[in-house]
């Protein structure tokens, strides 16, 4: 029974991990509106990329990956420095860009 348990569990887990998430980074350097655009241009050129929100006054990149993907902080860094950020944090979520979009649009 307890084995059982673990593995509902485990199983649980797993499944939660290979659903579509969100990507929420702090980048440094975004100025105008075009650092933007290139930041978005650059992440949707990642085939698990779903969707990308870039927020200058929040110097906040957030990334919805595809479901069953992920895109690695290795990754995602080594693309936003190599554009010419930097970035600070990077954190996965369970807000949805939609989530993100309309918290944004409230402040």
């Amino acid at each position: 029974m307890t084995k059982t348990i673990y593995l509902a569990v485990a199983l649980l887990l797993w499944a939660i991990k290979v659903e579509a998430a969100t990507i929420e980074m702090k980048v440094y350097g975004l100025v105008c509106g075009f650092c933007a655009q290139g930041i978005e241009k650059t992440l949707r050129k990642n085939p698990a990329t779903a969707d990308v929100v870039v927020s200058l006054e929040n110097k906040l990149v957030a990334v919805a990956t595809r479901e069953g993907t992920d895109i690695s902080d290795q990754d995602l860094t080594r693309a936003l420095t190599d554009a010419g950020y930097d970035v600070k944090g990077i954190a996965r979520t369970q807000r949805s860009i939609a989530e993100i979009r309309e918290s944004l649009r409230a402040k």
